[in-house]
């Protein structure tokens, strides 16, 4: 082996030392491409660098998981932002966001943590789709549980629009 433990064998002739001779982000910079060229018979190929995903696994309340499916933030999102002035760029760049947030706390998390950062995103796009999915995500049976809900996004410091 040569004197590093992960360098990138030629498929050529197997030899180890090989050098980058250019590096481009490609996939929208999801990834790096790399031309590299053997040291030891000059043959060049192209190597791929990603970043491995660890797969985001949704605890129940019940306990069961189940993988996280942005799909079914966007859904629920779409239906609280039915009528309202949200497009549909909004939704997606807030489905992202989110997931985007749930994959930094690591490969499991709870469906209650993941609307929670829903109703953090959704309240600074619009207020009433955040009272509409506060509604379902909270399962408001009052008209009590709106006028809790209202109290505190005031005091998070959004101006309801209602």
């Amino acid at each position: 082996m040569g004197q590093y433990p992960d360098a990138v064998h030629c498929p050529s002739c197997q030899a180890d030392d090989t050098k980058v001779v250019d590096s481009r982000l490609t996939e929208e910079g999801a990834a790096v491409r790399r031309r590299r060229q053997c040291l030891t018979c000059s043959y060049r190929f192209t190597t791929f660098e990603r970043v491995e995903e660890v797969p985001l696994v949704v605890v129940k309340s019940g306990g069961r998981t189940q993988p996280f499916d942005r799909d079914k933030i966007v859904y629920g999102v779409r239906a609280a932002c039915k009528g309202r002035s949200v497009t549909e760029d909004q939704i997606e760049q807030l489905a992202i966001a989110v997931e985007d947030e749930l994959r930094l706390s690591g490969g499991e998390v709870s469906s209650s943590r993941i609307g929670l950062a829903v109703l953090d995103h959704l309240r600074l796009i619009d207020e009433v789709a955040y009272l509409r999915f506060a509604s379902v995500y909270k399962n408001f049976d009052a008209a009590s549980d709106f006028q809790s809900e209202l109290e505190l996004l005031s005091k998070l410091g959004a101006q309801p629009s209602v």
